[in-house]
């Protein structure tokens, strides 16, 4: 997933389809992808997020060094809001909401110069990603059309991934530097 430069923040509306989840595998398999864990990372970003709905569970810890750490954290924020028999989340679902977690992360530390946030929401339709890097940088596959390129393709899978599974993308610029990658993956 390589980047190319774009000066202005960059917005993208989906409606993710579900589509693309064959070949997933379990957790274990998912760590391969992994890069090397970042030292620390900041507080979260000076814009705060949308504010979120009434009853919504909201988190950004600073232990998320790494993909799989993301993952282990916006699981147990599923499992903690939907702990109910009348509020029961589909295991595609959740898997579909884990890629996303993963690929957004993993791109920040490979390719963003570094993860320098990270922050989920839980709300009524599924959980809102906030994941911010420390590049200026918009990636050039953010813009696409969510097609799985055929073949092995040297720009990746991820975004075309990222773009089938989430609604509401936005790619806007901190403060600090860098830009923050927004997107609600949906879970009803």
């Amino acid at each position: 997933m390589n980047a190319a430069d774009h000066p202005a923040a960059a917005t993208r509306s989906r409606g993710g389809s579900g589509a693309g989840k064959a070949g997933l595998g379990d957790d274990t398999r998912w760590d391969q992808n992994d890069a090397p864990q970042v030292a620390s990372i900041p507080a979260p970003p000076a814009r705060p997020p949308k504010p979120s709905p009434p009853g919504a569970v909201s988190a950004s810890p600073a232990s998320i060094t790494s993909a799989s750490a993301a993952r282990r954290h916006v699981q147990s924020l599923v499992r903690e809001h939907w702990n109910s028999p009348s509020a029961v989340v589909p295991q595609e679902a959740v898997i579909d909401l884990l890629l996303v977690v993963s690929e957004l992360v993993t791109n920040a530390i490979r390719h963003g110069e570094g993860l320098a946030g990270f922050h989920a929401t839980v709300t009524e339709e599924g959980v809102r990603l906030h994941v911010r890097d420390n590049s200026d940088v918009v990636p050039a596959d953010a813009y696409g059309s969510g097609e799985i390129p055929p073949g092995h393709p040297a720009r990746g899978y991820g975004w075309p991934l990222i773009i089938r599974l989430s609604r509401e993308i936005t790619i806007e610029p901190s403060p600090e530097g860098g830009k923050t990658i927004s997107v609600l993956v949906p879970l009803t």
